[in-house]
């Protein structure tokens, strides 16, 4: 395996240390310490990663207020897990939301509880994130996204949305291949992921892993983004440890375990 397909491991681990998931009451987390530094990317890509001990990175643009794709579907199932009625329903739709990014299930969903987005934005604190005439018209950001799942790993290490994303589809509910940006990550161990279906294209990526999360979205590919997300998290990585020596590609078809 290259160097650069064990940079993200890296990171998490020189940064933090032994990393495990927190089991805590359901309480938000505590206020996030700063940035802890930043790194060179593509504009038209966000990236943000959160950690178990508090660590926090994201490139200077995580916070800017972006479509949020199918990364809604995250706050609608949590919503639905957290506040709904407990149905079989919900879970049944819930399932399919993250697992297949499937569309009329969150149509479904937001339908039932169309409050949603704007309670999960409350209850969690995301500052960018706002619903729109429709869930697919709500923004978010990649900061938002990776804290969401974060106080998620915290607050509730069971959660069924970590579970789905654990063993999401090879292709979605429209037939897209879903296997890009933060999926190809060493380390990760669920992903969510989102596009848009029409000009121009977008696409959205989240992952978790042992003791971190990661969020990414680019205004361009999937291949742009994978390579935007390896890129920006290797640069990281040689500012944390001085690293001054070139990194070598990532090794074709590495997945992160996913």
């Amino acid at each position: 395996m290259g160097y650069r397909a064990l940079v993200f491991a890296a990171l998490v681990t020189f940064v933090c240390g032994v990393l495990a998931p927190a089991v805590g009451a359901a309480a938000p987390l505590p206020p996030p310490p700063p940035t802890v530094t930043s790194a060179p990317a593509p504009a038209r890509t966000a990236i943000s990663v959160r950690t178990a001990t508090g660590l926090h990175w994201g490139t200077p643009n995580e916070h800017e207020v972006r479509s949020a794709l199918s990364m809604a579907k995250l706050y609608l199932t949590g919503y639905a897990l957290r506040h709904g009625d407990g149905s079989a329903e919900d879970l049944a739709y819930g399932e399919r939301m993250i697992r297949y990014s499937d569309d009329a299930a969150a149509d479904w969903m937001a339908a039932k509880y169309p409050d949603a987005l704007s309670a999960i934005a409350a209850e969690y604190g995301l500052q960018e994130s706002r619903p729109g005439p429709n869930w697919g018209a709500s923004t978010t950001s990649t900061a938002d996204v990776a804290d969401f799942l974060a106080a998620e790993q915290h607050t509730y290490p069971g959660s069924p949305i970590l579970r789905w994303m654990a063993d999401a589809a090879p292709r979605a509910a429209d037939g897209t291949e879903q296997n890009w940006g933060t999926a190809a990550l060493p380390g990760v161990q669920g992903t969510k992921w989102g596009w848009s279906d029409v000009a121009p294209q977008e696409v959205a990526s989240a992952s978790f892993g042992t003791g971190f999360t990661v969020a990414a979205h680019t205004r361009g590919s999937p291949e742009e983004q994978t390579a935007d997300v390896v890129g920006a998290l290797s640069t990281v990585l040689a500012k944390l440890v001085g690293a001054g020596s070139p990194v070598g590609d990532v090794s074709a078809g590495t997945t992160g375990g996913r």
